[in-house]
């Protein structure tokens, strides 16, 4: 009699915990899929379609993921402004939660963009790094706060009080991803071109693009950009929230 009364009782509890699960969207599922098929058609048009710069050689296909990987950090760090500026006006998990997933991808995502770049400025300038280059330094500076974030998330902020000190870093770290993007117009001593507005560079077309260079640089922005970053967001922001259940908060 024993065994037959609690046969019911693991099965309700299985059937519970199949319930506490929440399914995937099928929205996440769709931006996974076309974000996954999006940088697979991006890699090819850059090792093939695009062609070989008659200068830099095929060290410039490193373009069409160095500059689109910094703007999907710029959208992940905006959105992780966003969710810094809700949780500061609320005092909601849910844009805590925002701020955390989007700047860890946005740290991932500028990382990348930093690699990328040193591997380009070997045989290109003849250096991996210089520090008295204004926009490398200011993107040292950012990845550091950027850094300092993710520390004080992981080790140091227990409660309200450290989610507050972290919303307000993250406002910080944008200022920051403000500065080393327009920097290069304020500061000549750089051997950054300047290629945010109108400059010099951009009227003389200094990248030399052709139009299939063009086409595949654009469409790369648009994977990076549109759906690698917030495809990443997304399934973070689904990791917090089952690590909050687990945690009980």
């Amino acid at each position: 009699m024993t065994a037959i009364s609690e046969r019911p009782t693991q099965v309700t509890s299985a059937a519970q915990t199949q319930t506490d699960t929440p399914p995937r969207p099928r929205l996440l599922m769709a931006v996974s899929i076309l974000c996954a098929a999006g940088m697979l058609a991006g890699t090819l048009l850059a090792l093939t379609y695009a062609g070989t710069d008659v200068i830099q050689g095929d060290v410039q296909r490193l373009f069409y993921f160095h500059v689109p990987s910094i703007t999907g950090a710029f959208v992940a760090f905006s959105l992780g402004l966003a969710g810094s500026l809700g949780y500061l006006f609320t005092r909601s998990l849910r844009w805590d939660r925002l701020a955390l997933a989007a700047i860890e991808v946005g740290f991932v995502l500028a990382l990348i963009n930093v690699l990328l770049g040193s591997i380009w400025a070997r045989p290109t300038w003849n250096t991996w790094w210089t520090s008295s280059d204004p926009r490398m330094l200011s993107a040292a500076i950012m990845m550091l706060i950027c850094l300092a974030y993710l520390i004080l998330r992981k080790g140091l902020a227990e409660g309200e009080r450290g989610r507050q000190v972290a919303a307000v870093l993250g406002i910080v770290l944008m200022a920051a991803v403000i500065v080393t993007f327009v920097i290069t117009r304020f500061r000549a001593d750089t051997i950054h071109p300047v290629v945010i507005g109108p400059s010099p560079q951009n009227s003389e077309n200094v990248f030399g693009m052709t139009p299939r260079m063009g086409v595949t640089f654009a469409f790369n922005m648009a994977v990076w950009a549109g759906l690698l970053a917030p495809a990443l967001i997304w399934w973070r922001v689904r990791l917090e929230k089952a690590a909050g259940r687990v945690r009980g908060s």
